[in-house]
């Protein structure tokens, strides 16, 4: 049954009203969500407000880094130390490396532009830092409904947001009611704030009904690979800050590894791959694997028997797509009756490889658009002060210092380099020029034929690992007895296009063993098997797919990946 079948017998929905709905209980609707809160009680004044979240709890699909900036997070809470949030580990060095294959050269720390400079930052399990938001914002009277997800977007008659409607729970795999069947609900509100994230399902359809993105850069994505390792107590450093460039990327692919040492003999480490990516035999995944191969990483992870250290322990998986195209690819994010906050707009700093200050920034002043028109009787206009504040604002700023960064890659190694160093440490970010990219990330993938294979060593169990044994870790489940939320416009393509000229691609680019070409028994040829329940839900496939022919859609509330504190 269609959604629309499915509403003609058993609806109507139940209806809530609200002053505002956010979708998305991450960093940036949490933020909203508290400033909302704070103002009104400045006032004297009540503010009704709901958070929805996808996830099984806050901060359970929370996945970064992560360094973060507590500029924004000093704004919204100053006693943030008193109150406890979980900055426990502050930046104590910065190493800048780029690798070779065996060798390696850091850049001297006098060298380094001010956006690797980590001075006053801290290493954070962000999805911690969301928990502890949540529980801010519920001690002041947000509502919070986790297992919740946001699936369709409500208009008025005048095309103004009305609100969202949560998915239905309990249809069958073939798109029947079951008998646990539950219709969603509607959430009305004057304003509704989307806060889903990179690539964010709804976003994506706001961005194109109301044309957001015309005259803009085509946004651009990387795709984030992390473990949790907990390693021996001689080879950890707190504090310890270590970003690396070159190998084994080659010269024209965007990539970087990441190793943070956190409180209590903990690294969190990973690599980033731009999704802007040429060869179809790449394979993200692979490539964080094989990083860690490297001498100067794998020194961190393992053991050394002769010198009583113990290997270290993979404690926890996960991927994410981010934003990356900076201020140049921005939409607008301010439409009638709602708005973009943090990543579902792109608000991130690929410069400064972070995004939670910017993600907290944007939701307050989200906030205080949407609560002065409250106060003022307006509802489901266009919050022209949020755009407003955001051009006036300490964020606008770095991100246009900054707009660069990304773009000089498409030119090489070498040349992003030197010329970001020039822009960022002799100009300080005051940049004469612009570059401009033409081509969203899946128009870069070349044909197979025009690409050489790449041959990836097999995983070892100790320092390298599978995409199943990953996804393991990383608590991800999906109800099986549910329609598949990576949906195909066409389902021939696969077979017929992304096979036949880029080499199924999909099994590659997928850090989770989501998709796989498989004999199609009793017809020849091959087939695409679409494993949804291993999906860790970040969108690399709804990007990446070179003939745009997947789309992702929300599944039911509560399913997906259990991060603990990544």
């Amino acid at each position: 049954m269609t959604n629309e079948e499915i509403l003609a017998q058993y609806g109507p929905r139940e209806a809530m009203e609200y002053d505002v709905v956010i979708v998305g209980g991450g960093p940036a609707g949490l933020s909203t969500a508290i400033r909302l809160k704070q103002l009104a009680a400045e006032k004297g004044q009540d503010v009704s407000v709901v958070v929805l979240e996808k996830g099984g709890e806050p901060g359970a699909h929370t996945l970064s880094g992560a360094i973060m900036d507590p500029i924004a997070l000093t704004e919204l809470i100053p006693d943030w130390k008193e109150k406890g949030a979980p900055l426990n580990q502050p930046v104590t060095e910065d190493a800048m490396v780029f690798l070779g294959e065996k060798g390696s050269l850091r850049t001297p720390n006098f060298l380094l532009p001010k956006c690797f400079h980590n001075e006053g930052n801290y290493i954070v399990r962000l999805g911690f830092v969301t928990k502890w938001l949540a529980d801010q914002a519920e001690a002041l009277g947000v509502e919070i409904f986790p297992g919740f997800a946001a699936a369709e977007v409500l208009f008025n008659d005048d095309g103004s947001i009305k609100g969202v409607a949560t998915g239905n729970m309990g249809v069958g795999k073939d798109g029947e009611p079951t008998g646990d069947f539950q219709l969603g609900m509607e959430l009305h509100g004057k304003y509704t704030i989307f806060a889903e994230g990179a690539r964010g399902h709804l976003g994506k359809q706001l961005i194109a009904k109301y044309k957001l993105d015309a005259g803009k850069d085509p946004q651009t994505y990387g795709i984030g690979i992390k473990e949790l390792w907990e390693i021996d107590p001689a080879r950890h450093k707190p504090g310890m800050v270590l970003h690396t460039g070159g190998w084994p990327m080659d010269s024209s692919t965007y990539g970087g590894g990441f190793l943070y040492h956190l409180e209590d003999n903990l690294v969190t480490l990973g690599y980033v791959v731009g999704l802007d990516y040429a060869n179809p035999y790449l394979s993200p995944f692979e490539e964080m694997q094989r990083w860690k191969t490297h001498p100067n990483i794998r020194w961190y992870l393992e053991g050394d028997e002769s010198k009583g250290i113990k290997p270290g322990k993979r404690i926890s998986y996960g991927a994410r797509a981010i934003t990356a195209g900076g201020i140049l690819s921005l939409p607008r994010f301010v439409f009638p009756g709602g708005a973009l906050v943090g990543c579902d707009a792109g608000f991130l700093n690929v410069s400064r490889i972070k995004g939670s200050h910017a993600a907290i920034k944007t939701g307050m002043m989200a906030a205080e658009a949407a609560y002065d028109a409250i106060v003022a009787g307006r509802q489901n206009d266009t919050l022209h002060a949020y755009e407003a504040a955001f051009e006036s604002s300490w964020l606008y700023d770095e991100l246009y210092k900054a707009r660069n960064f990304k773009a000089w890659f498409k030119k090489g190694l070498s040349t992003a380099t030197v010329m970001n160093g020039i822009e960022q440490f002799l100009l300080k970010g005051n940049i004469p020029w612009t570059l401009h990219r033409d081509k969203p990330d899946h128009a870069y993938l070349k044909p197979a034929a025009e690409c050489q294979p790449i041959d990836y060593p097999k995983p070892d169990g100790k320092l390298t690992f599978d995409r199943l044994s990953s996804v393991f870790i990383s608590g991800t489940n999906h109800s099986e007895d549910q329609p598949a939320h990576l949906t195909l416009k066409d389902a021939s393509v696969p077979v017929k296009v992304n096979l036949a000229k880029f080499a199924g691609p999909e099994q590659r680019y997928c850090p989770a063993g989501v998709y796989e070409f498989v004999d199609d028994e009793g017809k020849g040829g091959k087939r695409l098997q679409i494993n949804a329940q291993n999906c860790v839900h970040c969108k690399t496939c709804d990007i990446k797919d070179p003939t745009q022919n997947i789309v992702w859609v929300t599944p039911e509330g509560g399913g997906g990946p259990t991060y603990s504190g990544m």
